[in-house]
């Protein structure tokens, strides 16, 4: 199934996040008490108030449960796990500039 187009906006309320995702507003919630990254930002009102990377992580938690038959825990699991490889790329590309900004400072050290 395609991704949904996410509109280039900064906030979205629950009614519009149910809509690009495709499920009722009672899902939306329920999912929220299942995955910790899922909670939302509340607006001064006390409405929910999601960012676009909220709504690609619920995406992600549909097309885990919906698409691929995940259980709530295995999804849970599986989002887990891809965090943690997100983070060690993360960590591994830091080291890599940090490389080469020791390098460029050795450079500049000899010109010196």
């Amino acid at each position: 199934m395609p991704t949904p187009e996410i509109p280039d906006r900064l906030f979205f309320k629950i009614s519009e996040v149910c809509q690009i995702v495709g499920v009722e507003p009672y899902v939306l919630r329920f999912w929220e008490t299942e995955f910790p990254g899922l909670i939302p930002g509340k607006s001064k009102a006390g409405h929910r108030v999601y960012k676009r990377k909220d709504v690609e992580n619920i995406l992600r938690v549909k097309e885990l449960l919906y698409d691929r038959g995940f259980t709530i825990s295995g999804a849970r699991k599986q989002l887990s796990k891809s965090k943690a490889a997100r983070k060690a790329n993360r960590d591994e590309a830091l080291m890599r500039v940090r490389s080469e900004l020791q390098d460029i400072l050795t450079l500049l050290r000899r010109k010196t």
